[in-house]
């Protein structure tokens, strides 16, 4: 392959993946956004100290994919826990418990489908599977890589079929 062959293809592929992680942010804003709100509400009715502070970091823990809700939990919890004891801290934990369940499979997975085109079963299967081949990094890298395929597979076939 020459050279010039080369920066054509890979001008090609920015072309179609730059638009796609676009729409991959814009589907993390949403989520980050709805994770934010359900941490404030949830905090506010248990009466956690600084509940607004905690809500606000989750929203911007939600950023890094999979691991953003585990490290939005432990601030609240310590405050639930000096505020109101164990009992506090348990309620916090189930608050957490909730988001992680909603988020996961239902959130997630229907901002993908609907902003960033993913499949509602890949956005499911595919960090699963990456997680079990590499690792943490196969986790982290599972939501943008299947946004960047599934927009450039959405591009081919437009192009496929438009000429």
């Amino acid at each position: 392959m020459s050279v010039r062959r080369f920066f054509r293809s890979l001008r090609e592929f920015l072309r179609d993946a730059v638009p796609s992680l676009g729409r991959w942010m814009l589907a993390q804003a949403q989520d980050s956004l709805l994770v934010g709100a359900m941490w404030l509400v949830g905090l506010l009715v248990i009466g956690v100290p600084l509940a607004p502070l905690w809500a606000l970091l989750a929203a911007l823990f939600q950023f890094i994919p999979h691991f953003g809700t585990i490290l939005a939990l432990p601030g609240p919890a310590l405050a639930a826990a000096a505020g109101q004891g164990l009992a506090g801290m348990g309620y916090v934990f189930i608050l957490y418990a909730g988001i992680v369940v909603i988020d996961g499979l239902v959130l997630q997975p229907l901002l993908m489908k609907r902003t960033a085109r993913v499949p509602l079963w890949a956005s499911i299967v595919v960090p699963l599977v990456l997680g079990v081949l590499f690792n943490v990094w196969g986790v982290l890298l599972a939501p943008p890589l299947l946004a960047v395929f599934y927009g450039w597979r959405e591009r081919r076939r437009v192009r496929g079929a438009g000429g």
